[in-house]
Formats: structure tokens, sequence, C-alpha cells
């Protein structure tokens, strides 16, 4: 057992955390309830504060992966475009959901941005023409989480509320294939699992793409996460592995190249841990490629000691290489490198985003 030092930016918020979003040149920017929108620098200071025309929450954030100033920004049923260098109004706002937005991702491109929302919809807006090129109209429950491929800015990912998670072509603006987390199970025949999940079922809240593009994960409510594996218009199920006693709200891959194994998971358990996928995999037994469903046709640093388990590598079983108890419930992670460190970044139900640090990976 080991002893984290957790570090408190807590001055800004006056309501629950509910995203975050780091940019290249290491601007944080976390956004909460009521429309909640604040600027910080790597080293807790905040930067600017603002609250949304029209409130809402803030749900999501992305910076453009080709101007690190450009913010995007999901609250309530609304898309705004921010300039963090001028950071009083939106430059653009967009109205183009129906109901509220949970999730956003922008292609490494820039020139498209999906927005998943409550109806299972999701839209895709044409940056360019500022236009809804695509309605994605598939999921039967909210859509939790959407995701552009990297290296692939036509290709998309969705999870939702109706268990399916769904790959998808926007030239063809069609599911390439879809899957269905409780069907898996049973077609598995894991009967312990699908007992549970008729009381705990694998609703999907989070996805995440690595940054070869062709492994991703997702975290779901019976505490599970599964990673699959791309291979052309097939996936391979590598590993199902269960990562919190509650559902597992987020999922995230750092976004280094040194580290494209590296996940990070949060849950509703409160507890925040880190995982080797790669070291995974290589246990793993291979399953074999499946056919999926195709459809036709100025902080404050307050200090706080944190129990964290270090786990050697040695271990057959798929267990965290880091595990913290952060004690409340995971509302964002994100992994960032600030001021030389590299850290995981939380939001929860308070109105503080807490930093730990991650070590050697």
């Amino acid at each position: 057992m080991n002893v984290v030092m957790a570090v408190k930016w807590d001055c800004a918020h006056s309501n629950s955390v509910l995203s975050l979003a780091v940019s290249k040149e290491k601007v944080v920017s976390s956004g909460a309830e009521d429309g909640e929108l604040v600027l910080w620098n790597e080293g807790g200071l905040p930067l600017g504060k603002l609250h949304l025309t029209g409130g809402g929450d803030v749900t999501c954030m992305a910076f453009s992966p080709v101007c690190s100033t450009r913010l995007y920004v999901s609250h309530g049923d609304s898309l705004s475009v921010m300039d963090t260098r001028a950071f009083k109004e939106p430059v653009e706002n967009f109205r183009v959901n129906k109901e509220e937005i949970n999730c956003i991702s922008v292609n490494e491109s820039d020139t498209l941005l999906a927005a998943a929302d409550d109806s299972g919809a999701v839209k895709v807006l044409d940056l360019q023409s500022k236009k809804v090129s695509r309605t994605l109209s598939r999921h039967t429950n909210i859509c939790s989480s959407v995701s552009f491929r990297p290296h692939r800015p036509q290709n998309l990912l969705s999870c939702g509320l109706d268990m399916q998670v769904i790959h998808w072509s926007m030239q063809k603006a069609r599911p390439l294939w879809i899957i269905n987390l409780q069907q898996l199970s049973h077609e598995k025949g894991d009967n312990l699992a699908t007992q549970g999940q008729m009381l705990n079922p694998p609703l999907a809240h989070s996805l995440s793409v690595s940054a070869c593009g062709n492994i991703f994960c997702c975290g779901a409510e019976d505490g599970n996460i599964q990673i699959f594996q791309v291979a052309g218009n097939q996936f391979e199920e590598e590993l199902c592995f269960k990562s919190h006693s509650q559902g597992v709200s987020q999922v995230k891959f750092l976004d280094e190249e040194a580290y494209p194994n590296i996940l990070l998971s949060g849950g509703n358990d409160g507890r925040v841990c880190l995982w080797d996928i790669e070291l995974a995999r290589q246990k793993e037994p291979k399953r074999p490629l499946a056919k999926p469903h195709q459809r036709k046709s100025g902080s404050s640093h307050t200090k706080a000691k944190h129990m964290v388990s270090q786990v050697t590598d040695t271990a057959r079983e798929v267990i965290p290489k880091l595990c913290i108890e952060h004690e409340e419930k995971v509302n964002w992670i994100i992994g960032a490198e600030l001021g030389g460190i590299r850290m995981v970044l939380v939001a929860d139900p308070s109105n503080a985003i807490t930093l730990y640090p991650l070590g050697e990976l």
C-alpha cells in the first residue's frame, strides 16, 4: 500500500464539476452544472470563468485537434465554440440536438463534430459548412458516449443505455457493425454474468479509443470493462474483466503516443484505476474474430492522503497496476502531464477538481 498526496483545485466552481478537457498547451477546462465553465493553467490558477447563456449542465468538452485555443462545449441541448484567448462569450452557438447532449467528439482533422443525446441520436455537424451532415439513429435508449477513431476521421463509435456499441461509417451513414453487450455475454455462455445482468444489466456508460485507432474499450453499469480490437469490418473481443464494484462511469486511454495501452477507469464506487491493457492482452487467451450484428443494406492546494494499492505484473488475472480510493462517485477522468508530472484529473459531485500523480508507468 502506498500513500498518494492529492492536490485539489477548488476555488472557482460553485457547482458540481461534470467534465474536463486538457489542451496541447496544458490549459485545463472544467465544466459544471448550470453552465459553469472555467479555464485553468497547469499550475491550478484560474484563467477565466463564465456562465454560458441558456444554462444547461456542461456535460462534455473537446479542444480542437488542430487549433489548441478552440474549445467545443456541450451544455443542455446546445453546442458552443469558445476561443480561450478571449474567454468572454462563445464565438459560435449551435442547437442541432433535440434533447440534452451527453458527449461530443471532434475528428482529428477538425472537420466533423459528433454530439450524442438523450434521444439516442448522434448528430454529426460539418464544422466547415456549419450544417448537420448526418443524423445517426440506431440507439433505442440514451446515447451516453461517442468517439471518432484516430487515423480514421470518417469512422465513429457510440454506445448507450440500450447496451449497444455501434461502429459507424460517416461516408455510408450507417452502422458497419453493432455489438449488444448483454447478448455477447449470453453467446459466451457466461451463466453467472447472465444471472447478474438480470438485476444489473451492462448499460454502456463510456467508451474510449486508443491512439492507434484499432483498440477501444467500453465501461458498463455491471462494473465490467470490455476491450475490443477492430479488424476491418470485424471485431474481436479481447478482454472482459470486472473493474469496479459498481457502474463504470468513465474509461479513458492516455492520450500519449508513448503509452497507447494505458487505460484509466473511474466508477460509481469511488475508485480510480490504471490498467496496462497490453500486458493483460498478452496473458489472456485470444478469442476468435466474431461476426457482429450488421445492418442490412489561483487554486488552493488542499493535501489529502489516499491509500493506493500497487499490484505486481505477475498475477494471471486482470488487475489494475494502480488503484486510488477517491471515495466519491467519478463524473469525469482525464490523464495529462502538468508541470512535468503525469497526473490523473478527477471530477466528482463536489465543486473541486482532484489531481493524483501517476508515477512511473
